[in-house]
């Protein structure tokens, strides 16, 4: 068994935790966010969270019916699921983070479909001017509709990953320049105060040379986005063939973009990390698993200060890029499975929700230390392997300096056996098609178990973890 002491100073130094990792989620594309199941996904990770905004792909995809020409070539607009789209989120209290794609069919320069089952145009526009024109007359509808008080705390993303498949144009960067330009000009004309952004690289690429673009030809530029799975390679974000694991990639990138930023002519610029996850592929053994729980709370204590908001991909598997879900626990991305079945990484970002919004520091890498605003100390503790290692439990010891007014602790547990309806899952033998009877006992088996009341002796409390195990910590 490993063994770990951990020493807890409360009145060590401490420095503001905003909650970056639960401002912001992705989510499919547009149009799923009318059906009953993503919106009840939604309010369930909203209650768990309180996250402030949602981003999805597709706005502007025929199946929204914004864009249309008459016989003559004329534009025609619909902005009726649009506004049902963003009605249905402020409903629910979150903030559209409005990624701008992709291309309607008639205004495309060609006709080159994406391969996501939905078939998204990335060609770019057969007129530049009637690019502009669709920008200036959704924001404009926007701004009538909702007030400019209100849209001015949401955010425009230009496009998303122009630097793969999901951009057409050639060359590449250089075209992709052209869309940022004229569809940040285009926001602007409506109101400055509306805020536009990019360039919503896959790899976390393009960033420093974005921003020297932005400035060198004063364009109008509110934040820089990017992303990154755990997954890439080091080869596609960093040029070098040095094996980084997948425990460490999110931030090393990270890492990266956000010292181009600082470096730049513009280093107070936000940066919004708008898409991350362990995996970009489908592997049940990783995003469906317990492995999710150590490995969030990991990636935060290794991201806090590097970004502004760092997004999930995704809250929900009412997703369709790979075509209809063909059984609940597939590999998907969402925190909630097919049929409302939260996943593990769900109860990860529900516990972790408890964090202060003070973080103490601390040495261990294996631990966020932080104070509430009521005072409280809470701790996340964890025991974290590679998904492919069997791994070990690990003792964990945990010594409190300056104790006198802490005599107890409330223990949440995140593991197989506590949390997880994984071992409930594979007890019913995996049902392809789970009947509502074995919906109903595998969300109850979902559920976190109450805390445990735990005495600390001489200010000390121990704990074993489980590999893959999670713990969150509050003291009294």
């Amino acid at each position: 068994m490993l063994e770990e002491t951990i020493e807890v100073d409360p009145a060590a130094r401490a420095h503001p935790f905003p909650h970056f990792w639960e401002q912001l989620f992705g989510s499919g594309r547009a149009i799923l966010s009318l059906r009953e199941s993503y919106r009840r996904d939604l309010r369930e990770v909203k209650r768990a969270t309180d996250f402030k905004y949602v981003r999805f792909h597709a706005i502007l995809h025929d199946e929204v019916g914004v864009y249309d020409e008459d016989a003559a070539g004329s534009p025609v607009y619909n902005f009726s699921y649009v506004d049902q789209i963003y009605d249905g989120l402020l409903e629910n209290g979150v903030r559209p983070f409005v990624e701008i794609s992709f291309m309607p069919r008639k205004l495309a320069a060609e006709q080159i479909i994406q391969s996501f089952w939905y078939k998204p145009n990335v060609s770019p526009p057969k007129s530049w001017n009637k690019w502009s024109d669709l920008i200036s007359h959704v924001a404009r509808h926007l701004v009538e509709r909702y007030g400019i008080e209100e849209v001015s705390q949401w955010y425009f993303e230009v496009w998303n990953e122009p630097n793969l498949d999901f951009w057409a144009g050639d060359p590449k960067e250089q075209t992709y320049y052209q869309l940022y330009d004229v569809t940040a000009k285009a926001l602007k004309a409506v109101d400055s105060r509306l805020r536009v952004g990019g360039p919503a690289t896959a790899q976390a690429a393009w960033v420093d040379r974005f921003i020297r673009h932005c400035v060198e030809n004063h364009i109008p530029l509110d934040f820089v986005s990017t992303h990154v799975y755990a997954n890439d390679t080091a080869k596609n974000v960093f040029g070098t063939d040095e094996l980084i694991s997948r425990n460490q990639m999110v931030c090393r990138a990270a890492r990266k973009v956000h010292d181009e930023v600082k470096s730049s002519p513009l280093p107070d610029l936000p940066l919004i990390w708008s898409e991350y996850n362990a995996s970009y592929l489908t592997e049940p053994d990783v995003t469906d698993s317990i492995y999710m729980g150590p490995w969030l709370a990991d990636t935060i204590r290794q991201c806090d200060g590097l970004v502004n908001m760092l997004s999930y991909w995704t809250f929900s598997d009412v997703f369709e890029e790979q075509g209809v879900i063909k059984q609940p626990f597939y590999g998907g991305y969402g925190l909630i499975a097919e049929r409302g079945l939260p996943k593990p990484s769900f109860n990860a970002f529900k516990l972790l929700h408890r964090l202060g919004g003070q973080r103490i520091e601390n040495i261990s890498d294996s631990t966020l230390v932080t104070r509430r605003d009521d005072g409280a100390l809470v701790m996340a503790v964890w025991n974290l392997f590679l998904p492919e290692e069997a791994g070990q439990a690990k003792k964990v010891t945990i010594r409190l300096q300056n104790r006198s007014t802490l005599h107890r602790a409330f223990v949440y547990r995140l593991d197989y056996t506590h949390g997880s309806l994984l071992a409930a899952y594979a007890e019913m033998g995996k049902p392809v098609y789970p009947t509502p009877r074995q919906i109903a006992e595998l969300r109850k088996a979902a559920e976190i178990p109450p805390a445990e009341e735990l005495p600390l002796s001489q200010g000390s409390l121990t704990l074993v973890l489980p590999p893959q195990g999670l713990a969150l910590i509050e003291f009294h």
